[in-house]
């Protein structure tokens, strides 16, 4: 790849078509981390997130023991925790040590399921480091059909999730089905980390999923603006990262957490001291 910063090579970019598609995968997974993140910085769920991710491993490398993809694996595991993590409430977000236990479990079975069966090693490892550049279009129209159902499922229970995140004993009062509503979101939740890892690995959803939302929180507490900002932060640290990574040849995953954090403690900084 060129060294060379000028606007030629970097409009070059778009000339293959492995770096439009991976373009196209990164904003679909940073559309839907986005919204998905804000909802979960504010129910307090990153470590949770975060878990998920790691434990998706496990479902990715036992995949081949079934038959299965490696995605597909990781997509299957993640759902079933999502939906147990889910079924804990608001109880999930006092629950790091269990989770913890949980997460560490998975990885060693993922160590366990490269051990017993090699031959889909080499998909399982881009899992957890992520391949974005290896993005296939018919990955990139499965990311797309189920971000665009994550995301009308979201919007369906936005409002009582909202409501259930901030005030949720005045919810319960109110009627609103506190597991259900965290099982429904724990589902997406999972959906989200497992696009999420086709774009950073597993090792950094949480770099995606939780940094641009973290951020935007720090620079607006309105819902709306916070959760537009978390968007557009999250697509904008994606195409320049692959950007930086197409003049430099340095990794994306790096380049991405690398500017999740820049902007974060950048934020952090303006909000500290307009306090």
């Amino acid at each position: 790849m060129s060294t060379i910063v000028d606007p030629i090579s970097i409009i070059s970019l778009f000339e293959y078509y492995f770096l439009r598609n991976a373009l196209i995968a990164g904003t679909i997974a940073a559309i839907l981390a986005g919204f998905v993140g804000y909802f979960m910085i504010i129910r307090r769920l990153a470590f949770a997130g975060h878990a998920l991710g790691h434990i998706g491993f496990a479902g990715a490398t036992g995949a081949g023991l079934v038959g299965l993809a490696p995605v597909t694996g990781q997509l299957l595991l993640t759902l079933f925790a999502g939906i147990g993590m889910g079924s804990l409430g608001h109880r999930v977000s006092k629950s790091d040590i269990a989770i913890g236990i949980v997460l560490a479990l998975a990885l060693g079975l993922g160590v366990l399921f490269l051990h017993l069966y090699t031959r889909y090693a080499a998909q399982a490892m881009t899992i957890l480091f992520g391949n974005l550049l290896g993005v296939s279009a018919h990955l990139i129209r499965i990311m797309l059909i189920y971000s665009v159902f994550s995301l009308l499922g979201l919007s369906i229970i936005a409002r009582p999730l909202l409501f259930a995140s901030l005030e949720p004993e005045l919810a319960e009062a109110k009627g609103v089905s506190l597991p259900l509503i965290s099982i429904l979101f724990m589902i997406i939740v999972a959906v989200a980390v497992t696009e999420v890892s086709q774009v950073v690995g597993v090792l950094l959803v949480f770099t995606l999923l939780i940094g641009p939302a973290a951020a935007a929180l720090n620079w607006t507490q309105r819902i709306v603006s916070g959760l537009c900002l978390t968007v557009v932060l999250g697509v904008l640290i994606v195409w320049l990262g692959i950007i930086l990574s197409f003049i430099t040849d340095w990794p994306i995953p790096f380049w991405i957490s690398a500017l999740t954090a820049a902007n974060y403690f950048l934020s952090y900084i303006a909000k500290a001291k307009h306090f």
